[in-house]
């Protein structure tokens, strides 16, 4: 019984198919842990330099020069990271200080799905979230995690705010929300993207 060419050829693109299919998959999950591990390391750099900028300010000179320091210091950080990734990088919260970091819609989505993630026990120390969005034309790999509530944020973000730093956070942040938080809520998140070449 002869098999006709055209079955074979049927034959060998489908099994040409079926052995690729894999490779393509394995290449794509490289490319994926990369962009999450470039996505972390930009986040922990970026944190590092913002707390630190806090801390001397803090130890320097109090909690208000803190306040007009995170004003004026935490986005040429966040651009200077950014311009050397190639990322976009910035901060946002469901109750935001500075209107600029209000969330878009994907954003808002995160942020309620770290605060369900986190009433059902997870650590947010290693909790994130990461995903490739299509934006018009363009594929976006899109990274956020939450920046938890520590002791030093209470100054400023707490419940019981003193009446001096009551005042500096209206006369810097006339619209603000940021406050009312306790030891290990989500202030907010760390939120970057990068477009898919």
């Amino acid at each position: 019984m002869e098999i006709p060419i055209k079955s074979i050829s049927i034959n060998v693109l489908i099994a040409s198919i079926f052995t690729f299919l894999p490779l393509l998959a394995n290449a794509q999950e490289k490319v994926a842990n990369q962009d999450i591990q470039q996505a972390r390391a930009l986040v922990n750099a970026f944190g590092t330099d913002l707390k630190q900028v806090l801390i001397t300010a803090i130890k320097s000179e109090g909690p208000i020069k803190a306040l007009m320091v995170c004003n004026i210091e935490a986005e040429p950080i966040a651009t200077k990271h950014a311009s050397l990734s190639g990322w976009s990088i910035a901060r946002t919260s469901m109750r935001v200080r500075n209107e600029k970091n209000t969330p878009d819609e994907w954003e808002l989505a995160v942020l309620q799905q770290f605060e369900k993630r986190k009433i059902a026990g997870e650590n947010l120390k290693t909790m994130e979230y990461a995903e490739t969005v299509k934006e018009g034309d363009q594929l976006v790999y899109r990274y956020m995690k939450p920046i938890p509530i520590v002791g030093a944020c209470l100054t400023c973000h707490g419940i019981n705010l003193g009446d001096e730093i009551t005042d500096k956070v209206k006369s810097l942040y006339p619209n603000d929300q940021a406050i009312g938080f306790k030891m290990g809520d989500i202030r907010g998140a760390f939120t970057l993207q990068k477009i898919m070449n």
